[in-house]
């Protein structure tokens, strides 16, 4: 009986104080607030017990509701109260304050050495020289994508905004990242969801990802439109063209925008009709075997006017990225880059299985794409991109360093933006306006303001490279390799990424000289015809 009472005292004394209060109020008027409150509470806790849903309010009327607030405020209350500077959810509030340093050109220095604990597994560091050469010009750290069948070589910044799509973020961020990306001279992906009017306000250069859905390049079933491409991939702000095959976020698994998301002008930039679900298939319908994907990207490059074509990829069977490759050396077509994603994860929303169990993480897909393209003879003609969890120049150098000839990030830009991380984004509740197409939201977001942060975030990172590579006597992104990573394996040793992880000499899968049985199997197991694995 005690326990039936502790449960019920709140509703009991909001009951009791209700009965005292109302008849107060009609003597003395300022009583009334209480007073409603007081009933307010009541009427609540009446309800909480007749109520089927809720276990604990049935039990607990009234105060039971606290465990609701508790969990609405949680995530904040963590981050800003209880969260330690290197716990990672999923970027540490260390990242994330040193993005907006140096999203607003403050200085990223810091007093009284490393927060870090250097002796625990994992802690990695570049080797410097005892011969450090004057830092290099940050606007030279660019690269050529493009081969001998490119008839449009791009010259691209080693550090660029990767996919991000119009619909996903509002049409401010659009603006905010283009014009960035302008004032920088770097390039914004789009994302799957096309190119929209706020990509091309910005002026900044474009790399177009074309996903299975075929957005801004589709017909009225969904299919590959060549007329429509061939319009979009011409305009001279259209720079690449990238084949979606996998993302991080949610690799091996399709999309779907609710139908009211897709307002007028998103069903206008992606080609779909208003007011109806907008689906992204998990897989393309324009090829099926590695050897028409081929086909499809020699398609492309024509009807773009000879443009960088290539593709983007979560890395998942070995064997079909294998197949992927020798279906290069059939049919003589070579894709002008690839960029790994990593299962890391991304700005988009994702079942919980597919972001935790999912999917290869981005460092060992990117030197698992370097080693089959050198083992096959090719890397002198494919560049790779990387991407997953980049936010500093340390992020960019350790990429480069184990295969990587460019690195791109979303949420790093989306930081600069002035994303907190509220881990909102697929609520259409974003607090800065950012990850909504509520307009009233994203008026939040000024867009000459951020994009300005955008382009002083790649200036300031891009820099803290060069300052970098500097110290290791480099001066040049491209002159890192993987003995200038290191990597603590255990409390009393390191050692170099050189001597950590296998990497193949040129043309050894294809002239049978390859020794390691992971890579010899698997490449036997690729077939040309088919994505599956030979029997």
């Amino acid at each position: 009986m005690t326990l039936r009472l502790s449960r019920f005292t709140t509703l009991a004394l909001c009951i009791l104080a209700a009965l005292i209060l109302v008849p107060l109020a009609f003597r003395h008027g300022w009583v009334w607030f209480p007073a409603i409150f007081a009933v307010l509470l009541s009427l609540l806790g009446l309800w909480d017990l007749n109520q089927p849903e809720h276990s604990i309010r049935r039990n607990y009327p009234v105060i039971g509701h606290i465990r609701w607030f508790a969990e609405l405020i949680r995530p904040e209350l963590r981050q800003y109260l209880f969260e330690a500077d290197e716990e990672a959810a999923p970027f540490s509030r260390s990242q994330r304050s040193l993005v907006y340093r140096r999203a607003k050109d403050l200085a990223g220095d810091h007093p009284f050495g490393t927060l870090l604990d250097v002796y625990r597994d994992g802690y990695e560091f570049i080797g410097h020289s005892t011969r450090p050469v004057p830092a290099s010009d940050p606007a030279s750290f660019r690269i050529t994508i493009g081969n001998e069948q490119c008839a449009q070589p791009y010259s691209a910044s080693i550090f660029n905004i990767s996919a991000m799509s119009f619909g996903s973020l509002s049409a401010n961020a659009i603006r905010a990242l283009n014009t960035g990306a302008r004032m920088g001279n770097f390039s914004h992906d789009t994302g799957e969801g096309s190119i929209s009017p706020y990509h091309r306000e910005g002026g900044g250069d474009i790399v177009w990802e074309v996903a299975s859905g075929y957005f801004g390049c589709r017909d009225d079933q969904g299919r590959f439109d060549p007329e429509r491409f061939a319009r979009q991939a011409k305009e001279p702000q259209v720079k690449m063209i990238e084949i979606k095959l996998s993302q991080g976020a949610k690799p091996g698994h399709g999309g779907i925008l609710p139908a009211p998301k897709v307002t007028p002008e998103i069903a206008t930039t992606r080609g779909v009709p208003v007011g109806q679900d907008c689906i992204s298939p998990p897989s393309h319908s324009a090829f099926s075997t590695p050897l028409e994907m081929m086909g499809f990207i020699a398609q492309l490059r024509e009807l773009s006017g000879g443009k960088p074509v290539g593709f983007k990829l979560c890395l998942g069977h070995p064997w079909e990225f294998m197949g992927i490759v020798k279906a290069m050396l059939e049919s003589g077509v070579v894709p002008d880059f690839i960029v790994v994603d990593g299962a890391e994860g991304g700005t988009g929303a994702a079942p919980v299985e597919f972001s935790d169990h999912i999917g290869l993480p981005m460092r060992e897909g990117l030197l698992f794409v370097h080693n089959v393209l050198t083992g096959a003879g090719l890397r002198d003609k494919v560049r790779i991109g990387a991407a997953g969890r980049i936010v500093s120049a340390f992020d960019i150098a350790s990429v480069l360093a184990i295969g990587a000839d460019w690195a791109n990030a979303a949420r790093g830009f989306m930081f600069a933006l002035g994303c907190v991380q509220s881990l909102s984004c697929n609520t259409n509740r974003c607090p800065t306006g950012i990850a909504t197409q509520d307009a009233v939201r994203q008026r939040a977001l000024v867009v000459p303001d951020k994009a300005q942060r955008v382009h002083r975030f790649h200036a300031n990172t891009v820099h803290a490279l060069a300052d970098m590579l500097a110290a290791a006597g480099l001066s040049h992104p491209s002159d890192l390799g993987p003995h200038h990573l290191v990597r603590r394996v255990s409390t009393t040793e390191i050692r170099l990424f050189s001597d950590l992880h296998v990497f193949l000499e040129p043309g050894e899968l294809i002239d049978g000289r390859c020794q390691h049985s992971f890579y010899r199997r698997n490449w036997d197991l690729a077939r040309i015809d088919s994505f599956d694995r030979a029997a």
